[in-house]
């Protein structure tokens, strides 16, 4: 009873105290793919961002700024989220002290997860190393009390878990993994358990025995690029290049879903909740390059998360094989499709539409099959490069 009437006490004085000095708004976050930035900074791409958030994560906002709420995520740290993925709540949250809990490692018959009770829906985020292949997650505004961690023997690709309090209110999960590749994992909430699933290294890295999602980029609406000289739209090239590419991975057996295959508008959102639904082995999208210099011209391959870069640099090095200039292997990238961490990804910028010698090659039938047939000799030259 004494302990109840304290607890009440409290709450009540935290209740007063916001009322009479409201520093901060509590909140969750709402919509789908919501996500923070890490600061105001923009490009065309938006802001750079910092990780994607399941819904109904409890946010303490504590300024805004233009379309964005600054939020602090615990002491040191502090992110942005677009105004559109919050929802005020009428709790008043002291956000004083939240405490983690037992965790549960296991398997089932397709995944791995790591689960760890929180106090609540928390903030996190996550990033990938390599040479160990770890899953790192950091989870602000709490503090350790997890006082041990049951490991099942069901788990097929985690190696080792273990936690530290790298701050009194950040706490850090890492996940080591059995192969160096990186094939994906997901983050969310079941109530206040946090949820860590990772998916396994197929069994045979045959195309014949994969899922690959094939993204023609634009659509619709959403033209792209138009060519130096013959003015094509890239929203229409991109299709003919993933209906080549699809082709290509058909003849090896391939299991393909395409996100689109006509002009159809989609966006980023929809395409992505799509791919998330499907759940393929990897993705492949489609894009062509455009610059304001005309001189500019070649190909390119993009990841954001460096655990999928190899799939990026196989394909990239077939590519060349074509007599296209290397314009680079871009990493960190902040498009879209790039970020879920859910499967490796590549995106192709397959020429230049802004250079009239790329151009030229890029209305060729016969070069939008060359192309297909590279990235699928990339993507093979990788699966053969991975050890179960």
């Amino acid at each position: 009873m004494l302990r109840n009437f304290l607890l009440f006490s409290v709450l009540q004085s935290s209740v007063a105290l916001a009322q009479i000095n409201p520093s901060f708004i509590s909140g969750e976050t709402t919509g789908p793919l919501a996500f923070l930035n890490y600061g105001l900074g923009q490009d065309r791409l938006g802001g750079a961002k910092m990780t994607y958030l399941d819904s109904n994560i409890v946010v303490k906002v504590i300024d805004s700024v233009g379309n964005d709420y600054k939020i602090e995520l615990s002491k040191n740290h502090v992110a942005y989220l677009p105004k559109v993925n919050f929802k005020r709540d009428s709790l008043n949250r002291s956000f004083n002290y939240f405490l983690t809990g037992s965790w549960k490692v296991y398997g089932d018959e397709k995944y791995d997860y790591v689960t760890v009770s929180l106090d609540e829906r928390l903030p996190y985020r996550s990033i990938q190393q390599i040479n160990p292949a770890r899953i790192v997650v950091d989870v602000f505004g709490v503090t350790s009390n997890s006082n041990w961690i049951t490991q099942l023997s069901s788990v097929k690709e985690i190696k080792n878990t273990w936690y530290e309090q790298i701050e009194d209110d950040v706490f850090r999960i890492y996940i080591e993994l059995k192969h160096n590749q990186h094939w994906g994992y997901f983050i969310s909430y079941e109530e206040k358990k946090l949820v860590i699933r990772v998916k396994r290294q197929p069994s045979i890295l045959l195309l014949s025995k994969l899922k690959v999602a094939v993204d023609a980029g634009h659509g619709g609406e959403n033209m792209g690029a138009a060519g130096v000289k013959s003015k094509v739209e890239e929203k229409n090239y991109t299709l003919k290049f993933a209906k080549e590419l699809k082709k290509a991975l058909k003849n090896e057996k391939a299991n393909v879903f395409m996100t689109r295959e006509k002009d159809t508008t989609l966006s980023m959102v929809e395409r992505t909740e799509m791919l998330r639904n499907w759940d393929p082995d990897f993705l492949i999208s489609i894009h062509l390059n455009s610059s304001g210099k005309d001189t500019i011209r070649g190909v390119s391959t993009y990841y954001r998360y460096i655990g999928f870069r190899p799939l990026t640099q196989f394909i990239l090095k077939r590519m060349q094989e074509l007599g296209l200039k290397e314009y680079g292997n871009v990493g960190s990238f902040n498009f879209s499709l790039s970020g879920p961490t859910e499967y490796p990804n590549c995106l192709v910028e397959v020429a230049f539409l802004s250079n009239r010698q790329d151009e030229k090659r890029i209305l060729n039938p016969a070069f939008h099959k060359a192309v297909a047939l590279k990235i699928v000799s990339g993507i093979k030259d990788w699966l053969r490069s991975l050890k179960n």
